[in-house]
């Protein structure tokens, strides 16, 4: 095993020091959040190397690593988590992305505004998704009397489509379908379940392609707190990748179609805090039930 490798390494006993299971979590998601165990390593033998040195000056009896002394030795986590939404709003969505550090949360935003019907983008998007934008936005303009969206809308609204943390570079298509949620939210002024994550590509037909990364996108999702989770029809045989432990704990909704996604996360009413935001999130939960019957 790799602790008690480094333990002997750095000239200490196993009784020099002691990790508990959250302190271990709180290394890994904070300080090592890598593919391998690299970073861990490197982390860990930072904690042991002060150990040895302070045994080295005399000072004897166990040294508890909790997240005070590790922060207090390693300075603050490099990886914060990103925190679920608390509560449904309009032109909210939250999407799974893959990057080479793991999975992600990553919330889309749509804002509706007065204008001329101009498509706004920003947040730092590649060209892929700058199509995708552009894609999930023609789609629900074709969807207009499906959402109840008047025409006027679309000629007298701008749409302006924001990916926070601007300062990441993103690409790739596999937002698409929260892309085109959080339009369709927007412009129908319907908010949208705030447990449920999603990931998946779109066509300019409606149609959800699969993507990559699913066992990293699910277990994003799953540190967040989040249970819910939409995927692509071709991506259900991925699920093999993701441990067992966490994928009985998950609840996943296979879609083919982009109307799915609509009727699986999209609520009706504007959206409601505190209580009766939870009955809103309940709603959901049961027009998602419906939909998985019908």
């Amino acid at each position: 095993r790799l602790l008690p490798r480094l333990i002997a390494k750095h000239g200490l006993e196993p009784d020099d020091v002691e990790f508990d299971d959250d302190a271990l979590s709180y290394l890994a998601l904070g300080y090592a959040r890598d593919a391998g165990l690299g970073l861990l390593a490197r982390s860990i033998s930072t904690l042991l190397r002060t150990r040895a040195r302070a045994k080295a000056r005399g000072e004897m009896g166990a040294w508890t690593f909790d997240v005070e002394r590790i922060e207090q030795i390693l300075g603050l986590p490099r990886f914060v988590s990103t925190v679920a939404e608390s509560a449904p709003e309009i032109g909210v969505v939250t999407g799974l992305a893959w990057t080479a550090a793991g999975g992600e949360l990553m919330f889309i935003e749509a804002l509706k505004m007065p204008g001329s019907g101009r498509l706004i983008i920003t947040g730092l998007p590649g060209d892929v998704m700058r199509e995708s934008v552009n894609a999930a936005y023609s789609w629900v303009r074709s969807r207009g009397d499906a959402l109840a969206i008047p025409d006027e809308e679309f000629k007298d609204s701008d749409i302006h489509v924001h990916f926070p943390v601007g300062a990441i570079p993103k690409d790739g298509p596999s937002a698409g379908i929260a892309v085109t949620l959080a339009i369709a939210s927007s412009l129908a002024n319907r908010p949208v379940r705030h447990d449920v994550a999603m990931t998946g590509e779109v066509t300019l037909r409606g149609k959800v392609l699969e993507i990559g990364g699913v066992k990293e996108k699910v277990l994003a999702a799953y540190r967040a707190g989040l249970r819910h989770i939409i995927l692509p029809r071709g991506n259900e045989r991925d699920l093999r990748d993701v441990p067992e432990n966490v994928r009985s704990k998950m609840d996943f909704q296979f879609v083919e179609r982009m109307d799915e996604v609509l009727r699986l996360a999209l609520l009706n009413g504007r959206p409601r805090r505190g209580r009766s935001g939870a009955r809103a999130a309940s709603t959901g939960r049961d027009e998602a039930a419906r939909a998985t019957r019908g």
